[in-house]
């Protein structure tokens, strides 16, 4: 299937303006398979879900990979082969996650075996969350700042989920490395591009310490869709993924610590 997508560009100079027309043919996406999975170093089980991509033209619902073999496998001789509890949907059994261990995700789908390798990072604590209003120009969006106390001499990576009133937020992507903040305590406003924190809102902030891997899929994640929420953006492009033989999505294995509060000013 083809889309011509048409682009008007205008010139204005004193006297008169110009119209360019460009015709941009793109052609059918051949299908992906998408595997997504996590282990934490909360009790299990854990789950690794697994679907198709579709094309541009279609509505945003991914078929899911029924009849996988999904095994993880840690460095101390555990492996917990998973059962499909939904479809596409594989959980695990035996396995707990410990931060330090390193995880192998192996998934044989549609004839093609995929592998992914994670190791989970040691935990940092999490202290609190304040909140500051952002401003200029009578904006009156209000920002939670996670507070923590970043271990020096190591690098760590960290990804932040809110939930407010029970709902996740998942439009926008919170990422952070310590590269220019090695061993400093850390404050930092997790921006959205439209308000949705209001006084009195229950909100639950949950940190993870992820590995390096994931870090950067999140982040190139985070620059295609162009808000990232640091204020930094590129051009759209698939992100870099820790699975190989093509697949598309991630598999991580990550402690997770969490401070819920209440919204003040």
């Amino acid at each position: 299937m083809k889309r011509t997508i048409v682009i008007a560009l205008f010139a204005l100079t004193e006297m008169y303006s110009c119209q360019k027309v460009v015709n941009l043919k793109l052609n059918s996406v051949y299908p992906y398979t998408v595997i997504e999975g996590e282990i934490t170093d909360l009790a299990g089980p854990y789950t690794v879900t697994i679907r198709q991509s579709v094309n541009f033209s279609s509505d945003n619902t991914f078929p899911a990979i029924s009849g996988a073999l999904v095994r993880v496998t840690d460095n101390e001789g555990v492996t917990d082969t998973l059962t499909e509890t939904a479809p596409g949907v594989y959980t695990t059994h035996i396995l707990q996650g410990k931060p330090g261990n390193t995880y192998t995700l192996t998934a044989f789908a549609h004839d093609t075996l995929y592998t992914a390798t994670s190791t989970m990072p040691y935990p940092v604590p999490f202290d609190s969350v304040t909140f500051n209003k952002s401003g200029g120009f009578g904006d009156k969006d209000i920002w939670a700042a996670p507070n923590f106390q970043d271990p020096p001499g190591i690098k760590n990576y960290y990804q932040f989920i809110e939930y407010i009133n029970g709902q996740q937020l998942t439009k926008d992507i919170f990422v952070l490395d310590d590269r220019l903040s090695d061993g400093k305590y850390i404050s930092r406003n997790l921006r959205n591009d439209s308000s949705y924190l209001a006084v009195g809102d229950n909100l639950e902030v949950k940190m993870y310490c992820i590995d390096e891997n994931i870090y950067n899929y999140f982040y190139q994640l985070d620059q295609s869709q162009g808000s990232n929420a640091f204020n930094t953006t590129a051009s759209p492009a698939n992100p870099a993924t820790n699975i190989d033989n093509g697949a598309l999505g991630y598999f991580s294995a990550h402690t997770v610590r969490s401070v819920k509060t209440k919204v003040t000013l």
